[in-house]
C-alpha cells in the first residue's frame, strides 16, 4: 500500500444536539437524528485503514493557546443541560495519547505556535458523543486539542497546517462542530434560507482548489448570512484546522441535510 493510500483524511464532522444520539427522539420528530447518526456509524469503514490515534478538536474547549489534554485516561465532561438523567452516565473510557499530546506540541512549537497543556481535564461532548456513535469500541487512542482564544480562522488554518504530517503517522484529525449553529433560531421556523445561502458559500469553499480554499474560509465571515448561521463561531472553527491539515487534498462534500429546516453539511479531505 502507497504512503498516500496508507495517509488518514481530516474531517469536519456534525456533533449533533447534547446527547441526542443517545436518547429518544422528540414524537413530532422520530428521525431527527436518524442521517447523522448514520453517517457517523459509517466513518470507520472510510477510512484507509485502522487509525493510530485520533486528534480531535472539539466546538466545546476554548483556551488561551492551543492546549492538549494529557491525561492517560480522560474522564468525561458532561457539559450538557436539562437532558435525561441516563445521559449523565453516559461512558466512553478511551485512553488517552500522552505520547501524541508531546509531538503535537512539538509540531505546533516548531511552526512558532505557543501551546499548554492539561492533564486534568476530561473529554467534552464534542469529543465523547460522536466517538460513541463512530468508534464505539472506544479502543483507540484519543487526544483532544482546544481551539484558541479569539478564533481567528487563519490561525486555526495555521494549527492545521502544522499538524498536516500525523496524517502519515497514523492519526486521524478530527474537527468536531456543526456548520449551522444558531440555536435561538434552529427551531424557529425562520432562517431557513438564510442557512441554505450560507451553506452553498461554504460547500464551494470548503471544496474548492486548496489555495483557494483557505483564503476563503479565513474571511468566512464576509459569507452570505454568516453571521445569522453562526452568531458565535466556536463550531465552525474545528472546519478550519481540518482544512489546514488537508494540505494539498481537495475537500469533498459527504454529508447533508436538512435539519428542522436547517442546511447541514460534513466535509472529508483526501
Amino acid at each position: 500500500m502507497s504512503d498516500d493510500a496508507r495517509r488518514q483524511p481530516t474531517l469536519f464532522i456534525p456533533h449533533g444536539g447534547g446527547p441526542c444520539f443517545f436518547m429518544d427522539p422528540p414524537p413530532a420528530n422520530p428521525t431527527m437524528w436518524v442521517k447523522m447518526e448514520a453517517y457517523l456509524r459509517g466513518i470507520a469503514a472510510s477510512l484507509p485503514q485502522r487509525p493510530r490515534a485520533i486528534l480531535i478538536i472539539s466546538g466545546h474547549w476554548e483556551a488561551p493557546v492551543p492546549t492538549v489534554n494529557t491525561a492517560a485516561h480522560p474522564g468525561l465532561l458532561f457539559d450538557y443541560y436539562g437532558f435525561p438523567e441516563h445521559t449523565y452516565r453516559l461512558t466512553y473510557p478511551a485512553p488517552g495519547a500522552p505520547d501524541l499530546a508531546a509531538e503535537v506540541r512539538r509540531l505546533l512549537e516548531a511552526a512558532g505556535i505557543a501551546t499548554a497543556e492539561d492533564g486534568g481535564r476530561g473529554f467534552d461532548h464534542g469529543v465523547f458523543v460522536p466517538l460513541k456513535v463512530a468508534f464505539p469500541d472506544a479502543d483507540i487512542p484519543v487526544l483532544q486539542l482546544s481551539l484558541k482564544a479569539g478564533m481567528d480562522p487563519a490561525a486555526h488554518l495555521a494549527i492545521g497546517r502544522a499538524l498536516a504530517p500525523l496524517r502519515d503517522q497514523g492519526v486521524l484529525i478530527v474537527g468536531s462542530g456543526m456548520s449551522y449553529h444558531n440555536l435561538r433560531m434552529l427551531f424557529s421556523g425562520r432562517g431557513n434560507p438564510e442557512s441554505v445561502a450560507f451553506d452553498d458559500w461554504l460547500v464551494d469553499a470548503a471544496t474548492a482548489e486548496p489555495g483557494r480554499r483557505d483564503a476563503l474560509l479565513a474571511e468566512w465571515s464576509r459569507a452570505p448570512h454568516a453571521r445569522d448561521c453562526h452568531p458565535e463561531e466556536e463550531h465552525l472553527i474545528p472546519l478550519m484546522v481540518a482544512a489546514g491539515a488537508a494540505g494539498a487534498d481537495v475537500g469533498r462534500h459527504v454529508y447533508a441535510e436538512h435539519l428542522a429546516g436547517k442546511a447541514l453539511s460534513g466535509f472529508r479531505f483526501g
